[in-house]
C-alpha cells in the first residue's frame, strides 16, 4: 500500500481507540471532569504525564531543532527533563496534599484573595493558549503531508477529535487516552530510530549509534559526529558539535533558555494539574518519577534521531540535480514545508551556510516526520510516525484544553463571580469553555507565531515568569503576602510577554546585540522569573503579613501529616481579614 493508504489505516485505528476510551470513561461530576476522581495510579499517571508532556514540540520539533542547532540544541533536553526534578522536589507532593482542582485554587487560598485566584487563572489562559498553538500547528503539519490536505484542514480535523474526547471524558477520559497515546508515540519514535541506527552504524540502540562509526556510504568507517562536523565545514556552517562559536547561541542565552525551560516545566498548569489526579502526596512523587523515566526514553533518543536526519538530509540532497531529487523531496515540496530556489541556475540543489547562496529552505518541524522517508524505510513505518506525531500533539492539546476549561468555569466564573453555581451547571460551562478554547487554539494553529518548539518555548517562559515563583514561595515562605504574589506575577508575566511581543512581532529582525544581556525571547522567562520573585519579596516586606491561619496552612503543607481541615479554613480566615482591613 502507499504511504497515504497506510497512514489512513494506522491513524484511523488510533483515532478509533482514543474515541472508544473517551466513551468508556465519560464522566458526570466535576471531580471526575477536573481531576479524574483522584483515583489514577502513579504508574498510569506517570505514563499519561509523559504523553501530556511529550507534545508536538518533543515528538516533531525537538529533534528537528537539534538537527539544525547541533550542540546548542541540548538546551531543550536539559531544560525539559531537569524541570521534572524541580517539580518532584518543590511542588508536586505539596500541591497534591493541598488538594482541590487547580493551581489557581491554591493561589487563591494561599494568598487569601480572589484577586490572586483571578490573576492565576488569567496567567493560566495566557500560557495555555500559547502552548496549544504549537500543538495544533503540529497536527496540521502531519495531516498536510500524510493525508495530502491543507494544513488548515488538518488543524480542523484535530480540533474535532480532541474536542470529542476532552469534553466527553474530562480528565478521566484524557488520562486513559493519554496512556494509549504514550504507547503509540513511543513505539512510533523508537522503531524508525532503531532501523536508521542499524542502517547507518550497525548499532540497533540509537543512543549507541549516536557515538558509533558509519558502516556504509562514502564516509564509512568514520564517526557519525565527525562526519557531521566535516559536512558543516564544507557548507560553511559552524561545526555540529561546536558550542558558543560565531553562528551559534552565546553561553548567556543558552543558560537563560535552559533555566526558563526548567522552571517553566515546573510551572506549567497542564502538568501541575496531573498531580491532583492521584490518591496521595506519595503517589504524586512516584508519578513524577515514572513520568521522568517514560520521558527519558524519548529524550535520550532524540539527539541520535537529529544526527541521523542531518547526515541523511545533507548526503541525499547536496549537489543533487533537482530533476533527480528523491521522491520524498518532491512530496514534501508540495506541502510548502521545503522550498528550493535555483539561485545559480545550475539545476542542482546547493546547500550553504551563506543565506545568499543557500538554495534550500527546510521547515525544522518536518525532520522527524520526513526521516523515515529520507532513509527509505517501509511505508507502514512512515505511517506509524505520522500516528505518533498526532498522538503527541493531541495528548497535550487535550490536557491544555481541560486546563483552559477549568480556568474559565471553575477559577473565574464559579470561584469569583458565581459561587452558588450548581455542579451540573459548572460541568456544562466547562464543556462549553472547552469548545470555545478549541476554536481559538485552531486559529493559532493555522496562524502560528513560529516553529512548534519555538512557540512552546515562549509558553515555558511565560509559565516560568508567572507561576513558578508564586507557587514555590507559597509553599516554602510564610511571609509572602497576597499583594506581593499578585504584584510579582503581574510584573513577571508582563515583562516577559512584552519582551516576546516586541522582539518577535514588533522588531523581529533584532539580534543578540539588541537583546537584554544577549538573551533571546525564548530565554527571557528566566529574567522574568527573577523579577517576579524579587517584586513579591520586596512588596511583601511592606505589606501586612498573611493571617495566622494562612501561615499555619503553609506549615501544614510541609508537615509529615497535614492537620485536617486547615486548607479550607485558610481561605475563610483570609477573606475575613481582608474585610476587616
Amino acid at each position: 500500500m502507499s504511504v497515504q493508504a497506510w497512514t489512513a489505516v494506522v491513524v484511523g485505528a488510533t483515532f478509533a481507540l482514543y474515541v472508544g476510551i473517551a466513551i468508556w470513561s465519560r464522566v458526570r461530576t466535576t471531580a471526575g471532569f477536573y481531576v479524574a476522581g483522584r483515583g489514577v495510579s502513579p504508574l498510569a499517571n506517570g505514563m499519561a504525564t509523559g504523553a501530556d508532556w511529550m507534545s508536538a514540540a518533543s515528538f516533531i520539533s525537538m529533534a528537528g531543532l537539534i538537527s539544525f542547532m547541533g550542540y546548542s540544541g541540548a538546551i531543550y533536553l536539559l531544560g525539559w527533563t531537569g524541570g521534572y526534578v524541580l517539580l518532584a522536589l518543590l511542588l508536586a507532593p505539596y500541591l497534591r496534599r493541598y488538594g482541590r482542582f487547580t493551581t489557581s485554587d491554591f493561589l487563591g487560598d494561599r494568598y487569601y484573595s480572589k484577586s490572586a485566584r483571578l490573576v492565576g487563572a488569567l496567567c493560566t489562559l495566557f500560557v495555555s493558549f500559547t502552548y496549544v498553538a504549537g500543538q495544533m500547528r503540529g497536527v496540521g503539519v502531519v495531516f498536510s503531508r500524510f493525508l495530502e490536505v491543507e494544513i488548515a484542514t488538518g488543524v480542523v480535523i484535530g480540533m474535532g477529535l480532541v474536542l470529542l474526547y476532552a469534553t466527553l471524558g474530562g480528565m478521566r477520559g484524557i488520562t486513559y487516552t493519554q496512556v494509549a497515546q504514550y504507547a503509540v508515540l513511543i513505539v512510533a519514535y523508537l522503531i524508525p530510530a532503531v532501523a536508521i541506527s542499524s542502517q547507518l552504524t550497525g548499532e540497533a540502540v540509537p543512543q549507541i549509534g549516536f557515538g558509533a562509526r558509519l558502516v556504509e556510504g562514502p564516509h564509512a568507517g568514520r564517526f557519525l559526529l565527525e562526519v557531521l562536523d566535516a559536512l558543516h565545514r564544507e557548507l560553511g556552517l559552524p561545526e555540529y558539535t561546536a558550542a558558543f562559536v560565531p553562528g551559534k547561541k552565546g553561553w548567556v542565552d543558552v543558560l537563560a533558555i535552559t533555566v526558563a525551560l526548567m522552571v517553566g516545566t515546573a510551572g506549567l498548569p497542564h502538568v501541575l494539574i496531573r498531580f491532583y489526579t492521584v490518591p496521595t502526596a506519595r503517589a504524586a512523587r512516584w508519578s513524577a518519577f515514572y513520568a521522568l523515566v517514560f520521558i527519558g526514553i524519548l529524550y535520550t533518543t532524540a539527539p541520535a534521531v537529529a544526527a541521523f536526519a542531518r547526515v541523511n538530509l545533507i548526503s541525499s540532497l547536496h549537489g543533487t540535480p533537482v530533476r533527480e531529487a528523491p521522491e520524498w523531496f518532491r512530496t514534501w515540496q508540495k506541502t510548502g514545508l521545503i522550498a528550493f530556489v535555483d539561485r545559480n541556475g545550475n539545476g542542482r540543489i546547493d546547500l550553504s551556510g551563506d543565506p545568499e547562496r543557500n538554495e534550500l529552505e527546510v521547515d525544522r518541524d518536518i525532520m522527524v516526520l520526513a526521516n523515515p522517508e529520507i532513509a527509505a524505510l517501509p511505508a507502514w513505518v512512515v505511517a506509524l510516525v505520522a500516528a505518533g506525531g498526532l498522538a503527541a500533539a493531541l495528548s497535550t492539546a487535550a490536557g491544555l484544553l481541560l486546563v483552559i476549561s477549568a480556568a474559565i468555569s471553575h477559577d473565574i466564573v464559579k470561584s469569583v463571580f458565581a459561587e452558588s453555581m450548581s455542579e451540573g451547571r459548572e460541568l456544562a460551562l466547562a464543556r462549553v469553555s472547552a469548545g470555545a478554547a478549541v476554536l481559538v487554539a485552531g486559529y493559532f494553529g493555522i496562524n502560528p507565531p513560529g516553529f512548534v518548539a519555538q512557540v512552546v518555548a515562549f509558553a515555558f517562559g511565560l509559565a516560568a515568569s508567572s507561576f513558578f515563583p508564586a507557587l514555590v514561595l507559597g509553599v516554602f515562605s510564610r511571609r509572602v503576602t497576597r499583594e506581593g504574589a499578585i504584584a510579582g506575577m503581574i510584573a513577571g508575566i508582563g515583562f516577559t510577554a512584552g519582551y516576546i511581543v516586541w522582539f518577535r512581532f514588533v522588531d523581529p529582525s533584532a539580534g543578540p546585540d539588541r537583546w537584554l544581556l544577549g538573551i533571546s525571547p525564548e530565554g527571557i522567562g528566566a529574567v522574568g522569573m527573577l523579577l517576579n520573585a524579587a517584586v513579591a519579596i520586596v512588596v511583601s516586606r511592606f505589606t501586612p503579613p498573611p493571617p495566622a491561619e494562612v501561615q499555619r496552612l503553609v506549615g501544614d503543607l510541609r508537615a509529615p501529616v497535614a492537620r485536617a481541615g486547615s486548607l479550607p479554613s485558610a481561605a475563610r480566615v483570609g477573606d475575613e481579614a481582608a474585610r476587616r482591613r
